[in-house]
């Protein structure tokens, strides 16, 4: 199975503009993205998606490859749907692109998953939440149903803990994995209410019917929205490439 994957990065942003181009330990960010996602197994190719010529200029530059979008591309969903369908892929995912720490292994269970369950369409991660994410309406929390699927995504504490020995809590991470047909037929959807109301563009899908299978990992990583969150990436690349070098 082809699988490509897509990492969707505007050059514009409320918080942080120009954002995929702000260094971290001596690369733009959607660089330390782009050579994570292309170690991950199961990936035959790694595109970013951009509607800045800065942006493809950059990756062109460190080797990568680039394709441009329309600016009117709502989100980015919208954009790898624009963009796959000149693409010879049975499935894509999504990669964040100011994710710097992404997982590689992540990946590559997306991308596994995707080539052994055809009949999922949609495939995310999550991993256990921390008492402070629980409380942070920036992190995003899932509860499953028996079977592994997705019953609901919130920016709320969900589930309540109102009984000990319960379901544990999970936080969601924003990697996604689509089959081809999935893809095609999300970005053709209107916005939903529950989508609209949580600014959570995934329960789209769950309003629509079309279910989305959550893979448990051990470890997962946080985007950059803030200055602080761009202090603390550097911080830790930094002393990762300190421990590579003693």
């Amino acid at each position: 199975m082809t699988v490509v994957a897509a990492i969707p990065a505007r050059y514009a942003s409320t918080r942080l503009p120009g954002k995929p181009l702000l260094m971290l330990a001596g690369k733009p960010m959607v660089q330390h993205v782009y050579e994570r996602a292309a170690r991950a197994k199961g990936v035959s190719r790694v595109v970013v998606l951009t509607d800045d010529a800065r942006v493809a200029q950059a990756v062109a530059f460190f080797g990568g490859e680039a394709q441009m979008t329309p600016e009117e591309c709502a989100s980015g969903t919208d954009r790898i749907a624009w963009a796959a369908r000149s693409w010879n892929a049975r499935a894509v995912i999504n990669i964040q692109g100011d994710e710097p720490l992404i997982d590689p292994e992540g990946v590559s269970r997306i991308a596994e998953h995707l080539a052994a369950a055809p009949d999922d369409p949609v495939v995310t991660l999550a991993t256990p939440a921390s008492p402070e994410e629980m409380e942070n309406p920036n992190a995003v929390k899932v509860v499953l149903t028996r079977d592994g699927s997705a019953l609901y995504f919130s920016r709320s504490p969900i589930p309540y803990p109102r009984n000990e020995g319960g379901f544990a809590p999970l936080k969601h991470l924003g990697l996604y994995g689509y089959q081809r047909e999935a893809l095609m037929r999300l970005a053709a959807l209107a916005p939903t209410p529950l989508e609209r109301s949580e600014s959570l563009e995934q329960l789209r899908a769950l309003e629509n019917g079309i279910p989305i299978r959550v893979l448990v990992v051990e470890r997962g990583s946080f985007g950059v929205d803030t200055a602080e969150d761009l202090e603390r990436v550097e911080s830790l690349l930094q002393s990762s490439q300190a421990s590579s070098k003693a």
